[in-house]
């Protein structure tokens, strides 16, 4: 049974899911930066964005976790599971994550921070990032 309440934990996945987020979307501006489209830099400058807003968002999950005594570490990665060392106010807790699981999380967020965002804010819906 874990000793973190579900809302710090939701803080400190973040911190797992948004440098995942980051490494699709270096990954993606480099495919586009190298791809022959006619006009690339609406592409580019949309990727570039998007990155900033998600560096935006995990500088301020790191200093929120920073100021609360919460740290998370992969420790172990297999073909099926990743392994992540939460440490919580000087508790340390192991948590294993099906990587189905995460690479899913990850295109949901990719999806919210290229354009739900924009369109949660007009609608009122809770957002996911």
């Amino acid at each position: 049974m874990t000793r973190i309440p579900a809302e710090d934990r939701d803080l400190m996945e973040k911190a797992i899911y948004y440098p995942m987020v980051l490494k699709v979307l270096e990954r993606d501006l480099r495919v586009i930066e190298k791809s022959p489209f006619k006009l690339p830099n609406p592409y580019i400058s949309l990727v570039s964005e998007t990155m900033a807003a998600v560096q935006k968002q995990l500088h301020a999950v790191k200093r929120e976790m920073k100021k609360n005594g919460m740290k998370v570490q992969e420790t172990k990665r297999d073909d099926t599971f990743t392994t992540f060392l939460f440490i919580y106010k000087g508790y340390e807790e192991y948590h294993n994550y099906f990587n189905p699981r995460l690479r899913n999380k990850v295109e949901e967020l990719l999806a919210h921070f290229l354009f739900r965002r924009f369109t949660d804010k007009n609608s009122g819906e809770k957002t996911a990032g």
